[in-house]
């Protein structure tokens, strides 16, 4: 039961996975908790949908270091919920395969260092040696950030020479062969890696993978489930339909949040799981400093993406225990954000296929996802439709939807012929989709855009300039799964004793 009168210690706005993991954390501290979802499903990019009775996820595709000992394994097992998810092991010797337009090869990522070296080796026989010093660099930027490794230590960023460095300078002084290089590069549509893209993103997003590489049969949001059951399970809350608009204070500090219905949520301490701007936004601009304001509010995002999901007709379409990256171009694998729109999408796109507990046999559906500009969309910006919030964008919105799948399928039966005739139904989604769901201002799903000429301005204390208002999510450092969950941790380390958290979360 929902109680306005009860005041929380902390009150979390948001239930991406990185507010869950906060709120499961302090919960197990043993403080009062309650997270507020303002849509209808909790998650945020760990949210699902359903079209013909195919599942769809909105963001997980695929989870890295899930292997025992492995930093998103320990992070799920001190969540308690590793034991219930349903989950399937990747292709080892490919579970990411590069298919280049321009030679037609198929180039594999093996998982865990040793098969990624094999796989490599036989494709570049005279480039061991460099396969070799991509691996060794992988793993020893990984080491510089001892929190991605869950040991606790403190970071001394200045010493990080790759901190300055873009990946693709670094890939490039791995080595002369350019197709190796596209190779090495890839996957990078995992973080929107473009020509500034410092090369510690790369590693510490490329590595977990490698590592291992899991699917959720069934989709996301089990993980989003089951965090919930558990952060109940430690007397927390989880409200949904429940959408913070504005802040009250007391002083200097939060003492509640009020809620679009006219409810008020009382707290000693606050948690935005949100974007930083957003944040500002919602407790209001008035209590920041000014250059505080500025500087967050300066900050550019990621791009964003166009999303096809398409149902097969049965037994039509194969399941692929592994992500395709599909690239049509000549172009500079670094520069395909910066696509031109006459010629969208033709740098390429990335094809899951979704795990279902019906068959692993044949694919129930698949996703396409292709880099898109949210100037793309902006002509329908004044338009909002969830389904808390259900409306239509307009005939013109759904004219543009349509043009774009077409032509992404036009893209898509060059490499697939025939393609269309396996298709049941396709559905689409835009960066105005993203936009409304997650709560970015303009869509982006990749966080802020992390720039190796100024690596530290896009590192987001989470502590915010207000004495009990804290954030979390994909912008204080990374994004994805174990972004996120690493995130909070440093964010609980501003509420909880630090020490004793990550001892628990190593000895679970």
């Amino acid at each position: 039961m929902e109680d306005t009168d009860k005041v929380y210690d902390v009150v979390i706005v948001g239930s991406g996975m990185g507010g869950l993991a906060c709120a499961y954390i302090l919960a197990t501290e043993g403080y009062s908790v309650v997270v507020l979802e303002k849509n209808n499903q909790i998650g945020g990019n760990l949210q699902i949908f359903s079209r013909d009775k195919t599942v769809f996820d909105t963001g997980v595709h695929y989870i890295g270091g899930l292997d025992p000992g492995q930093n998103t394994y320990k992070l799920f097992k001190y969540f308690g919920i590793l034991e219930d998810l349903k989950l399937i092991r990747m292709d080892e010797m490919g579970f990411d395969r590069l298919r280049f337009f321009k030679d037609g090869k198929t180039y594999n990522y093996g998982m865990g260092y040793d098969n990624f070296r094999k796989v490599l080796y036989e494709d570049f026989p005279n480039d061991h040696p460099a396969i070799d010093k991509y691996c060794d660099l992988m793993t020893q930027v990984c080491d510089e950030f001892p929190i991605y490794r869950l040991i606790d230590k403190p970071i001394d960023y200045m010493k990080s020479y790759y901190l300055n460095r873009t990946a693709k300078q670094v890939i490039s002084e791995i080595t002369d062969n350019q197709l190796l290089r596209e190779v090495f590069a890839g996957t990078n549509m995992l973080y929107a890696g473009n020509h500034h893209t410092p090369f510690y993103v790369h590693a510490l997003v490329i590595n977990s993978y490698i590592e291992s590489s899991y699917r959720c049969i069934d989709g996301g949001s089990q993980i989003a489930k089951l965090m919930s059951k558990r952060i109940r399970k430690f007397g927390g809350d989880i409200w949904k339909r429940a959408e913070a608009v504005s802040a009250n204070y007391e002083g200097e500090e939060v003492c509640s949040v009020n809620l679009e219905d006219g409810r008020v949520v009382k707290g000693r301490k606050f948690i935005a799981n949100m974007h930083p701007k957003s944040a500002i936004q919602l407790f209001g601009p008035s209590h920041f400093r000014k250059a505080y304001v500025n500087r967050i509010t300066g900050l550019k995002n990621s791009i964003s993406s166009f999303c096809l999901y398409v149902v097969f007709k049965e037994k039509s379409f194969p399941y692929m225990n592994y992500n395709l990256y599909q690239f049509n171009t000549k172009w500079d694998m670094w520069d395909f954000p910066n696509y031109k729109e006459e010629e969208w999408p033709g740098q390429g796109y990335m094809l899951s296929t979704p795990a279902t507990s019906r068959s692993t046999e044949w694919a129930d559906g698949a996703a396409f996802m292709a880099y898109m500009r949210y100037e793309a969309v902006e002509k329908f910006v004044n338009s909002y439709n969830t389904v808390t919030k259900p409306a239509s964008r307009g005939e013109a919105y759904e004219a543009f939807k349509k043009e774009c799948s077409e032509k992404l399928l036009d893209t898509i039966e060059q490499d697939f012929p025939d393609f269309r005739s396996k298709i049941k139904s396709y559905h689409a989604s835009t960066p105005l989709t993203f936009r409304d769901y997650i709560g970015n201002d303009d869509g982006s799903m990749y966080g802020l855009d992390k720039d190796a000429n100024d690596p530290l301005k896009t590192f987001i204390n989470p502590r915010m300039k207000v004495p009990n208002l804290y954030l979390t999510g994909a912008n204080i450092n990374m994004h994805g799964i174990l972004g996120v969950s690493v995130n909070a941790l440093l964010t609980c380390f501003e509420i909880v004793d630090r020490k004793k958290l990550m001892e628990k979360i190593n000895a679970a």
